[in-house]
Formats: structure tokens, sequence, C-alpha cells
């Protein structure tokens, strides 16, 4: 009888799970589709940005102000990134050299960061997933429209940084459901883009880094483009400024480009060079 009533109570779960289970599949999959109007704005900014010019991978070269508390460096860097979903920097301060590289395209994500020591330090997988090339808009914006899994909603026109923008945001989908009690899959991939009202130049671009174990914790982040420069036909942003909680962490002031220069994925290993 025990176990009569112990299979029943099983089958019987099991049955009342299967369509709440739909239910929440149903549900995801129709909140999981783009706005016409987002993925228009989007398509028209790469339009905007490359003059329809196939780009593989970017070089940019320049110099590079550094501040981190009351530390405060100068020097030169490269900012290197594939359009498949790879990236890193290269800083040469006066403390010594500082890297970064992050790459999706291995399976899983992996990346790592050095300081002036040398030695590596990964990055946390929950911080692998906003945008490797956050240095380069293009990139940010061909991959969400290259990937089905991406989401975009439209949010409309605003201000930011006193500049009249449209507000696109992005995140990714995830066929597996949602840890219960931790960040969904989505905010851990949501990327806002500000695109400038007249130009559709991405004017910013903002998301949430994390402690590396504390996924919870958002730590805001925000990336400034400006001094939009034709090279080659392809409009590239002179100045990034990079901020950390509303504070500048990096400006990087871009003195050359080299689009298309046959980069290869070596150049983005987990470890080479760090």
């Amino acid at each position: 009888m025990r176990f009569a009533r112990t299979y029943t109570a099983v089958l019987l779960s099991v049955v009342l799970a299967v369509p709440l289970l739909a239910r929440q599949t149903a549900t995801a999959a129709a909140a999981a589709s783009s706005s016409p109007q987002a993925l228009t704005l989007l398509q028209n900014s790469l339009a905007a940005l490359t003059r329809g010019q196939s780009l593989t991978d970017i070089t940019l070269t320049g110099t590079a102000q550094l501040i981190a508390g009351s530390d405060d460096e100068t020097g030169t860097g490269s900012l290197r990134a594939l359009a498949s979903g790879a990236a890193r920097s290269d800083l040469t301060l006066s403390s010594g050299p500082r890297s970064e590289v992050a790459n999706l395209i291995t399976a899983p994500p992996a990346g790592m960061w050095s300081g002036p020591d040398g030695v590596g330090h990964a990055i946390s997988y929950h911080n692998l997933l906003m945008e490797p090339a956050w240095f380069f808009p293009a990139f940010a914006i061909s991959r969400r429209l290259t990937n089905s899994n991406f989401v975009a909603s439209y949010i409309g026109p605003e201000t930011h940084n006193g500049q009249a923008v449209i507000h696109i945001s992005v995140s990714q989908t995830h066929p597996s459901p949602d840890p219960p009690g931790g960040p969904t899959f989505a905010h851990l991939t949501q990327v806002d883009f500000f695109l400038d009202s007249t130009t559709l130049f991405p004017a910013a671009i903002t998301f949430n880094a994390h402690p590396d174990r504390n996924a919870m914790v958002d730590l805001p982040m925000e990336i400034d483009f400006s001094n939009y420069t034709a090279v080659n036909g392809v409009r590239i942003p002179f100045h990034i400024q990079k901020f950390l909680n509303n504070s500048l962490i990096l400006d990087f002031q871009i003195q050359s480009v080299t689009p298309n220069s046959g980069l290869t994925a070596s150049a983005f290993a987990v470890g080479a060079g760090l």
C-alpha cells in the first residue's frame, strides 16, 4: 500500500508538471522575440558604421590613461577583436603591462587578465557574458544581429549624457531554465545601446560587471564613444571612455586603425602573452 501511494503521488506530480513545463516553455518562447523596430535600428546603425563593408577583425592602437583609485597612469595600448566574439586589450603603462583577453568562441567561454606582475587571473564565467569587443560597437551590434539567441527591445528616445539618443536593450536567451534564487541569464547578458538620434552611431553602451564570486551584485559599466572618424569608409570612434560606477577608469585615444589584418583565434587564446 505504501508503494502504491508513493507511485500515485509521483505519477500525479509528473502529470501536473508536464503542462506547467509546457506553459513555461510557451511563455518563454513568446517572450523571446525581438522588436522589429529595435532590429531595424540596430541594422541601420551597423550600416551607418560599416557602409556595407565586411569586417572580420580590428586592431586599434593609441594612448591610454588608466585610473584606479588614487593611481592615475598614462601610456600606450592596443585593442584587438574578432567579429566572431573574441577580444583582448594590452596596455603598456608606467607601472608595467596590463592585459585582458575574453574569448567566447571557445567552449566553454574563457578569459584572463594580468597586471604588472604578469600573473594570470581567470575571469569568472558570468563576467564573460556581456561583450568582449566593448570598445568596437560595430562588432557588438553585428554579433547580436547574427545570433538568433539575442532578443532586442525598443526602449525609445531619451537624453543620455546630454545627447539625444534612441535606447535599445539586448539580452540573450538560454535553453535551460534559470537557477532559482540567482540572476537570470537575460540579466547577465544584457547590453544597452544608446544610438545618436541623428547619425545612429552608438554614443554609449552599458552593461553590468559583477564580483568574481557573486553574480548577484551589479557593477554598472558604461562605454562612451565620440569623435567618429571615417577610416577606409568605416566609422570609428577615436575616443573611448570606460566608466565603472560612474567613475572614469580608462580613457583611450585612438591613433591608428587596422581592419581585416588577418587576426586568428590564436591571438585570443587564454593565457597567450599573459
